[in-house]
């Protein structure tokens, strides 16, 4: 009980006002109910909803429903302004919830931990039972199962939701769904603490997000990447859209290789303003977007996409982002360069070194892409075995060995042939290769420089505004030291 307590007051203390107590969560939870009373009677201005979720609705009450419906009373005499009791349950004990209603605000949930399924179904089911609002929760499997699930605000203006997708792929739902008619959103105690797969803190949805700022018209960006977890964007972004006045939001999807057609069905009912593409969508991107610039199209991938009169535009600012903190330390035209790398990262970096003039060599994990890439651009393929007898004046390392939570990958054993080291890996923001370079006496140039200054040019293309750079630049590296 005093662990429940100390989390609400953590909460409290960081100015948060509406707390939902999981009674089910105790030993006990029959003495959740003392420290309800105990918390409402020391603050009376915060609002507390009670849960006690029944096992076979994957909590960890494990007593009867009667039993469940009297803690639930007990709390609401306690002090707790609502309860929150799953379809399943008060489907059992119906007259009885009315009883409860009278008292208290009646939440009628409905938890899906498996998928998303025909959503009006369920609807259905619950509007049989009276009740203040219905909570639907799904778990979402694909992107368009967080429209399918934000749909029911609009679809039912009338009728009170909470509704959330949970799982990572869920997370965009946590953050929209206020701005579309969801009564309120669910966060984590402490964003390494949450209760389900997806959850951040409060505060990260307060301050981060801006979840209570934007509204209903905000304009959606993000960055589809997998992993995504571990991007920076989100934060840069977001607190370029707050330096700049912005009505709107940045959000990190998580979408898997064969889901990008998916991806595009939530893309386009959202609507979804723009997005970064990163690892591993930066090629295929270019089989659903309708217009490809000339750099992009050579290229053959692309990192930045917007919609502009209806049709899905594409471009590639890697490639300016590598050119441009090389060329402060060196001159392009006739310097040597090897791209560690074959996918759509490597490949970007090969074809701006060429254009600026410098004489590229390509090695990487597999010797038919690296023969493949090096042949399409004109560049020198080479075997790893073969680097030991050769030193470049700059190396690109283009591969996301090294990237967060492998941090201890790194391409180079031992000797690394280059003076000037550019990772385009920037989380951590010291990789293994970053190491090792500057245990080499080489000059290093960390992934984070080129981040920002693609970022920066994306921030551009969508708002037609200038970038905050200073403001995107602290962001970077206050997310990763956080």
């Amino acid at each position: 009980m005093e662990k429940l307590l100390d989390h609400a007051r953590r909460e409290l203390d960081g100015g948060e006002t509406f707390l939902e107590f999981r009674l089910d969560y105790l030993p006990a939870p029959a003495a959740g109910v003392d420290a309800i009373r105990e918390f409402v009677s020391a603050h009376p201005d915060c609002s507390v909803l009670a849960t006690c979720r029944r096992h076979q609705n994957q909590g960890r009450f494990n007593g009867s429903v009667e039993e469940q419906i009297q803690i639930l009373s007990a709390a609401i005499h306690a002090g707790a302004i609502a309860v929150d009791i799953e379809v399943e349950s008060a489907e059992n004990v119906a007259a009885k919830l009315e009883c409860l209603r009278g008292q208290a605000k009646l939440i009628v949930s409905y938890h899906n931990f498996d998928g998303t399924p025909a959503i009006e179904p369920v609807l259905r089911r619950m509007q049989k039972i009276p009740a203040d609002a219905y909570k639907i929760v799904t778990t979402a499997r694909k992107p368009s199962d967080n429209m399918r699930v934000l749909a029911l605000s609009k679809a039912h203006p009338r009728v009170p939701f909470v509704v959330l997708a949970m799982g990572e792929i869920g997370f965009p739902t946590r953050v929209l769904s206020p701005s579309l008619g969801g009564l309120y959103t669910y966060a984590a105690p402490l964003a390494s603490e949450g209760t389900a797969s997806g959850q951040v803190s409060a505060r990260q949805l307060r301050h981060l997000y801006r979840v209570e700022k934007f509204t209903k018209a905000a304009k959606v960006y993000g960055v589809i990447a997998d992993p995504v977890r571990h991007s920076i964007s989100p934060p840069v972004h977001n607190r370029a859209f707050q330096a700049r006045r912005l009505d709107a939001v940045y959000l990190p999807f998580l979408v898997h290789a064969a889901q990008l057609k998916d991806f595009f069905a939530l893309a386009d009912e959202l609507p979804i303003a723009g997005f970064s593409v990163t690892i591993p969508h930066k090629q295929k991107m270019l089989r659903y977007v309708d217009v490809v610039d000339p750099l992009a199209r050579r290229i053959g991938a692309v990192n930045t996409v917007w919609k502009k009169a209806g049709k899905w535009r594409a471009t590639n600012t890697d490639a300016a982002a590598v050119t441009g903190p090389l060329g402060k330390r060196l001159r392009l035209p006739k310097s040597t360069v090897l791209v560690v790398g074959n996918g759509g990262a490597a490949r970007s970096a090969a074809y701006a070194l060429l254009d600026g003039g410098a004489k590229v060599s390509i090695v990487g994990r597999n010797p038919d892409r690296v023969r493949a890439l090096a042949k399409v651009c004109g560049a020198e393929p080479l075997l790893k075995s073969q680097l030991k007898d050769r030193m470049f004046d700059a190396l690109v390392h283009a591969t996301p060995l090294g990237m967060f939570p492998h941090v201890d990958d790194c391409f180079f054993d031992g000797h690394i042939p280059a003076e000037i080291v550019f990772d385009m890996v920037y989380n951590p923001m010291e990789t293994a290769l970053v190491k090792r370079a500057a245990d080499q006496g080489r000059q290093v140039i960390p992934g984070v420089q080129m981040f920002l200054e693609q970022a920066a040019q994306q921030f551009e293309i969508w708002t037609g505004a200038s970038a905050p750079r200073a403001v995107m630049e602290k962001a970077a590296e206050e997310a990763l030291v956080s």
